[in-house]
Protein backbone atom coordinates (compact mmCIF):
# COMPACT_ATOMS: atom_id res chain seq x y z
CA UNK A 1 0.00 0.00 0.00
CA UNK A 2 2.86 2.29 0.97
CA UNK A 3 4.68 1.78 -2.38
CA UNK A 4 1.39 2.17 -4.51
CA UNK A 5 0.73 5.30 -2.06
CA UNK A 6 3.99 6.82 -3.13
CA UNK A 7 3.94 6.00 -6.68
CA UNK A 8 0.28 7.75 -7.09
CA UNK A 9 1.64 10.58 -5.53
CA UNK A 10 4.56 11.15 -7.53
CA UNK A 11 3.26 10.41 -10.78
CA UNK A 12 -0.53 12.78 -10.35
CA UNK A 13 -1.06 13.43 -14.10
CA UNK A 14 -3.09 16.57 -12.28
CA UNK A 15 -6.24 18.08 -12.47
CA UNK A 16 -6.14 19.37 -15.72
CA UNK A 17 -4.69 17.04 -17.65
CA UNK A 18 -6.55 14.90 -20.13
CA UNK A 19 -5.60 11.55 -17.85
CA UNK A 20 -6.91 13.02 -14.88
CA UNK A 21 -8.71 9.59 -13.09
CA UNK A 22 -7.94 7.56 -15.80
CA UNK A 23 -3.90 7.30 -15.24
CA UNK A 24 -2.52 3.88 -13.73
CA UNK A 25 -1.38 6.62 -10.51
CA UNK A 26 -5.13 7.07 -10.61
CA UNK A 27 -6.24 4.00 -9.19
CA UNK A 28 -7.06 4.35 -5.29
CA UNK A 29 -7.29 7.97 -5.47
CA UNK A 30 -10.63 8.86 -3.16
CA UNK A 31 -11.30 11.88 -5.95
CA UNK A 32 -10.77 9.58 -9.05
CA UNK A 33 -14.40 9.43 -9.87
CA UNK A 34 -14.44 13.55 -9.62
CA UNK A 35 -11.35 14.00 -12.03
CA UNK A 36 -12.25 11.00 -14.53
CA UNK A 37 -15.83 12.49 -15.14
CA UNK A 38 -14.09 16.16 -15.83
CA UNK A 39 -15.99 17.44 -12.29
CA UNK A 40 -12.40 18.48 -10.75
CA UNK A 41 -12.75 22.38 -12.01
CA UNK A 42 -15.88 24.89 -12.08
CA UNK A 43 -18.31 24.43 -14.95
CA UNK A 44 -18.47 26.67 -17.82
CA UNK A 45 -21.25 28.86 -15.68
CA UNK A 46 -19.24 29.29 -13.00
CA UNK A 47 -16.82 30.34 -15.35
CA UNK A 48 -18.57 32.92 -17.41
CA UNK A 49 -19.27 34.79 -13.81
CA UNK A 50 -15.61 34.40 -12.70
CA UNK A 51 -14.49 36.02 -15.98
CA UNK A 52 -16.63 38.84 -15.77
CA UNK A 53 -16.13 39.86 -12.89
CA UNK A 54 -12.22 39.78 -12.73
CA UNK A 55 -11.79 41.20 -16.16
CA UNK A 56 -10.55 44.44 -14.43
CA UNK A 57 -7.37 42.42 -12.95
CA UNK A 58 -4.63 43.38 -15.14
CA UNK A 59 -2.14 41.16 -13.11
CA UNK A 60 -2.85 37.99 -10.43
CA UNK A 61 0.43 37.01 -8.22
CA UNK A 62 -0.25 34.28 -6.21
CA UNK A 63 2.23 34.14 -2.94
CA UNK A 64 2.56 29.84 -1.93
CA UNK A 65 4.93 28.34 0.97
CA UNK A 66 5.50 24.75 1.49
CA UNK A 67 5.54 25.51 5.26
CA UNK A 68 4.12 27.71 7.44
CA UNK A 69 6.04 30.36 9.60
CA UNK A 70 8.36 31.30 7.06
CA UNK A 71 6.68 34.67 6.50
CA UNK A 72 4.40 34.46 3.57
CA UNK A 73 1.29 36.57 4.70
CA UNK A 74 4.51 38.98 6.23
CA UNK A 75 5.78 38.74 2.52
CA UNK A 76 1.78 39.39 0.76
CA UNK A 77 1.34 42.30 3.02
CA UNK A 78 4.32 44.11 2.23
CA UNK A 79 4.12 43.36 -1.50
CA UNK A 80 0.69 45.11 -1.46
CA UNK A 81 2.32 47.87 0.40
CA UNK A 82 5.01 48.56 -1.65
CA UNK A 83 2.70 48.19 -5.22
CA UNK A 84 0.45 50.33 -3.63
CA UNK A 85 3.17 53.19 -2.74
CA UNK A 86 2.95 54.08 -6.39
CA UNK A 87 -0.55 55.82 -5.97
CA UNK A 88 -1.43 55.71 -9.54
CA UNK A 89 -1.74 51.67 -8.61
CA UNK A 90 -4.48 50.12 -7.72
CA UNK A 91 -4.01 46.86 -5.27
CA UNK A 92 -6.24 43.78 -3.80
CA UNK A 93 -5.38 41.84 -1.52
CA UNK A 94 -7.45 38.41 -1.00
CA UNK A 95 -6.55 36.59 1.70
CA UNK A 96 -7.51 32.65 1.15
CA UNK A 97 -5.53 31.75 4.50
CA UNK A 98 -9.06 29.91 5.83
CA UNK A 99 -8.07 29.11 8.70
CA UNK A 100 -5.14 31.37 9.75
CA UNK A 101 -6.24 34.65 8.79
CA UNK A 102 -3.37 37.00 9.56
CA UNK A 103 -3.61 39.38 6.76
CA UNK A 104 -6.69 41.87 8.58
CA UNK A 105 -3.80 42.49 11.68
CA UNK A 106 -0.91 43.28 9.61
CA UNK A 107 -2.86 45.70 7.32
CA UNK A 108 -4.11 47.19 10.98
CA UNK A 109 -7.74 46.18 9.68
CA UNK A 110 -8.98 44.14 12.94
CA UNK A 111 -12.47 44.53 13.80
CA UNK A 112 -13.72 45.43 10.13
CA UNK A 113 -16.55 44.66 8.21
CA UNK A 114 -17.27 43.38 4.91
CA UNK A 115 -20.21 45.43 3.88
CA UNK A 116 -22.63 44.40 0.37
CA UNK A 117 -23.78 46.60 -1.92
CA UNK A 118 -25.65 46.59 -5.11
CA UNK A 119 -22.52 45.47 -7.16
CA UNK A 120 -21.40 42.89 -4.57
CA UNK A 121 -18.84 43.09 -1.31
CA UNK A 122 -17.01 45.89 -0.83
CA UNK A 123 -13.42 45.51 0.01
CA UNK A 124 -12.06 46.89 3.41
CA UNK A 125 -9.75 49.78 2.20
CA UNK A 126 -6.16 50.87 3.66
CA UNK A 127 -5.53 53.51 1.21
CA UNK A 128 -7.92 54.57 -1.01
CA UNK A 129 -5.71 52.69 -3.75
CA UNK A 130 -5.32 49.49 -1.20
CA UNK A 131 -8.13 47.15 -0.59
CA UNK A 132 -8.26 43.93 1.01
CA UNK A 133 -10.70 40.88 1.39
CA UNK A 134 -10.22 37.94 4.16
CA UNK A 135 -12.17 35.23 5.49
CA UNK A 136 -11.36 36.96 9.27
CA UNK A 137 -13.60 39.90 8.56
CA UNK A 138 -16.46 37.53 8.91
CA UNK A 139 -15.34 36.17 12.19
CA UNK A 140 -16.83 37.61 15.27
CA UNK A 141 -13.29 37.99 16.94
CA UNK A 142 -9.76 37.09 15.89
CA UNK A 143 -9.35 34.49 18.22
CA UNK A 144 -12.76 32.29 16.67
CA UNK A 145 -11.23 28.87 15.22
CA UNK A 146 -12.67 28.02 11.11
CA UNK A 147 -13.08 24.45 11.56
CA UNK A 148 -14.81 23.42 7.73
CA UNK A 149 -13.98 20.72 5.42
CA UNK A 150 -12.64 21.19 1.91
CA UNK A 151 -15.79 22.12 -0.06
CA UNK A 152 -17.00 24.91 2.31
CA UNK A 153 -13.25 26.45 1.76
CA UNK A 154 -13.81 26.09 -1.91
CA UNK A 155 -16.82 27.41 -1.62
CA UNK A 156 -15.79 30.71 0.41
CA UNK A 157 -12.80 30.93 -2.42
CA UNK A 158 -15.29 31.25 -5.28
CA UNK A 159 -17.32 33.41 -3.31
CA UNK A 160 -14.34 36.08 -2.83
CA UNK A 161 -13.59 36.27 -6.72
CA UNK A 162 -17.13 35.93 -7.83
CA UNK A 163 -19.25 38.78 -5.39
CA UNK A 164 -15.96 40.86 -3.93
CA UNK A 165 -16.42 44.29 -6.47
CA UNK A 166 -12.92 44.95 -6.39
CA UNK A 167 -13.25 47.14 -9.36
CA UNK A 168 -10.12 48.37 -12.02
CA UNK A 169 -7.26 46.42 -10.39
CA UNK A 170 -3.68 46.65 -11.63
CA UNK A 171 -2.68 44.13 -9.06
CA UNK A 172 -4.67 41.36 -6.95
CA UNK A 173 -2.37 39.65 -4.97
CA UNK A 174 -3.48 36.34 -3.37
CA UNK A 175 -2.05 34.77 0.15
CA UNK A 176 -2.44 31.23 0.22
CA UNK A 177 -1.84 28.97 3.00
CA UNK A 178 1.03 26.80 3.69
CA UNK A 179 1.04 23.85 1.54
CA UNK A 180 -0.32 22.37 -1.77
CA UNK A 181 -4.21 21.23 -1.03
CA UNK A 182 -7.63 22.19 -1.64
CA UNK A 183 -7.85 25.93 -1.40
CA UNK A 184 -4.71 25.95 -4.01
CA UNK A 185 -6.17 23.67 -6.78
CA UNK A 186 -9.62 25.57 -5.71
CA UNK A 187 -7.81 28.96 -6.93
CA UNK A 188 -5.77 28.02 -9.52
CA UNK A 189 -8.39 26.14 -11.47
CA UNK A 190 -10.98 29.36 -10.72
CA UNK A 191 -8.65 31.37 -11.68
CA UNK A 192 -7.27 29.26 -14.73
CA UNK A 193 -11.23 31.32 -15.65
CA UNK A 194 -9.08 34.54 -16.18
CA UNK A 195 -5.35 34.90 -15.93
CA UNK A 196 -2.98 33.98 -13.58
CA UNK A 197 0.84 35.94 -14.34
CA UNK A 198 2.71 33.61 -11.84
CA UNK A 199 3.45 32.66 -8.14
CA UNK A 200 6.27 33.42 -5.39
CA UNK A 201 7.16 30.80 -3.33
CA UNK A 202 8.47 32.03 0.47
CA UNK A 203 11.24 30.12 2.10
CA UNK A 204 13.17 30.16 4.87
CA UNK A 205 16.64 29.04 4.34
CA UNK A 206 17.07 25.87 6.04
CA UNK A 207 16.58 22.31 4.61
CA UNK A 208 13.61 21.49 7.01
CA UNK A 209 11.66 24.72 4.81
CA UNK A 210 13.36 23.97 1.08
CA UNK A 211 11.97 20.05 1.07
CA UNK A 212 8.80 21.09 1.46
CA UNK A 213 9.16 24.18 -1.16
CA UNK A 214 10.00 21.84 -3.43
CA UNK A 215 7.57 19.64 -3.39
CA UNK A 216 5.31 23.28 -4.32
CA UNK A 217 7.39 23.74 -7.14
CA UNK A 218 6.10 20.58 -7.99
CA UNK A 219 2.77 21.14 -7.70
CA UNK A 220 3.27 24.47 -9.18
CA UNK A 221 4.39 22.79 -12.49
CA UNK A 222 2.15 20.26 -12.39
CA UNK A 223 -1.09 22.62 -12.21
CA UNK A 224 1.05 24.41 -15.30
CA UNK A 225 0.98 27.52 -12.90
CA UNK A 226 3.86 29.86 -13.88
CA UNK A 227 6.58 30.30 -11.21
CA UNK A 228 7.84 34.14 -10.87
CA UNK A 229 10.55 33.28 -8.39
CA UNK A 230 11.30 32.34 -5.03
CA UNK A 231 11.82 34.57 -1.84
CA UNK A 232 14.83 33.54 1.06
CA UNK A 233 13.20 35.31 3.57
CA UNK A 234 14.93 35.37 7.03
CA UNK A 235 18.02 35.34 5.49
CA UNK A 236 20.91 36.49 7.81
CA UNK A 237 20.52 38.73 10.56
CA UNK A 238 22.41 41.69 10.83
CA UNK A 239 23.24 42.79 14.44
CA UNK A 240 22.19 46.92 14.49
CA UNK A 241 24.94 47.43 17.09
CA UNK A 242 27.96 45.42 16.13
CA UNK A 243 26.72 45.32 12.30
CA UNK A 244 28.10 41.30 12.16
CA UNK A 245 25.74 38.60 10.20
CA UNK A 246 25.01 35.79 11.73
CA UNK A 247 23.14 32.84 10.54
CA UNK A 248 19.97 32.33 12.73
CA UNK A 249 18.67 29.79 9.97
CA UNK A 250 22.11 28.01 8.85
CA UNK A 251 21.30 27.15 4.97
CA UNK A 252 22.57 23.40 5.10
CA UNK A 253 21.95 22.76 2.09
CA UNK A 254 22.90 25.42 0.03
CA UNK A 255 19.92 27.43 0.96
CA UNK A 256 17.58 29.16 -1.83
CA UNK A 257 20.05 30.23 -4.08
CA UNK A 258 21.39 26.27 -4.79
CA UNK A 259 17.82 24.93 -4.84
CA UNK A 260 16.64 27.48 -7.39
CA UNK A 261 20.25 26.87 -9.74
CA UNK A 262 18.96 22.46 -9.09
CA UNK A 263 15.45 23.49 -10.31
CA UNK A 264 16.15 26.19 -12.85
CA UNK A 265 13.82 28.26 -10.97
CA UNK A 266 15.00 32.30 -10.60
CA UNK A 267 15.69 33.96 -6.97
CA UNK A 268 14.20 36.76 -6.37
CA UNK A 269 16.03 38.16 -3.36
CA UNK A 270 17.22 37.25 0.01
CA UNK A 271 15.46 38.95 2.77
CA UNK A 272 17.22 39.21 6.22
CA UNK A 273 15.54 39.00 9.38
CA UNK A 274 14.98 42.69 10.75
CA UNK A 275 12.99 42.48 14.26
CA UNK A 276 11.14 45.39 13.24
CA UNK A 277 9.44 43.50 10.21
CA UNK A 278 7.49 41.76 13.23
CA UNK A 279 6.57 44.96 15.21
CA UNK A 280 5.13 47.09 12.34
CA UNK A 281 3.35 43.85 11.06
CA UNK A 282 1.66 43.51 14.91
CA UNK A 283 1.04 47.29 15.00
CA UNK A 284 -0.85 47.27 11.22
CA UNK A 285 2.06 49.35 9.95
CA UNK A 286 3.86 49.01 6.84
CA UNK A 287 7.61 48.10 7.68
CA UNK A 288 8.56 49.46 4.24
CA UNK A 289 7.32 53.08 5.26
CA UNK A 290 8.28 53.12 8.78
CA UNK A 291 11.66 51.50 8.48
CA UNK A 292 12.85 53.42 4.95
CA UNK A 293 17.10 52.31 4.82
CA UNK A 294 16.53 49.24 6.79
CA UNK A 295 18.84 46.46 4.24
CA UNK A 296 15.32 44.23 4.70
CA UNK A 297 13.50 47.14 2.90
CA UNK A 298 15.93 47.60 0.24
CA UNK A 299 15.87 43.61 -0.12
CA UNK A 300 11.89 43.87 -0.36
CA UNK A 301 12.01 46.91 -3.20
CA UNK A 302 13.97 45.10 -5.17
CA UNK A 303 12.00 41.84 -5.30
CA UNK A 304 8.84 43.89 -5.67
CA UNK A 305 10.17 45.76 -8.48
CA UNK A 306 11.30 42.27 -10.14
CA UNK A 307 7.68 41.08 -9.79
CA UNK A 308 6.49 44.51 -11.98
CA UNK A 309 9.17 43.62 -14.47
CA UNK A 310 8.35 40.13 -14.76
CA UNK A 311 4.16 40.88 -14.85
CA UNK A 312 4.48 43.76 -17.35
CA UNK A 313 6.84 41.36 -19.50
CA UNK A 314 3.69 38.78 -19.68
CA UNK A 315 1.45 41.40 -20.38
CA UNK A 316 3.55 42.15 -23.47
CA UNK A 317 4.24 39.26 -24.72
CA UNK A 318 -0.23 38.63 -24.11
CA UNK A 319 -0.48 41.30 -26.24
CA UNK A 320 1.86 40.34 -29.25
CA UNK A 321 -0.32 37.41 -28.89
CA UNK A 322 -3.80 38.77 -29.39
Amino acid sequence: LAAHLSLSLAECPGTGSAQAGRAAACQGCPNQGLCAAGAAGPDPAEVAELRARLRAVRHTVLVLSGKGGVGKSTFSALLAHGLAADETKQVALLDIDICGPSIPKMMGLEGEQVHQSGSGWSPVYVEENLGVMSVGFLLSSPDDAVIWRGPKKNGLIKQFLRDVDWGEVDYLIVDTPPGTSDEHLSIVQYLSATHIDGAVIVTTPQEVSLQDVRKEINFCRKVKLPIIGVVENMSGFVCPKCKNESQIFPPTTGGAEKMCQNLSVSLLGKVPLDPQIGNSCDRGQSFLAEAPESPATLSYRNIIQRIQEYCEQQHLQEEKIM
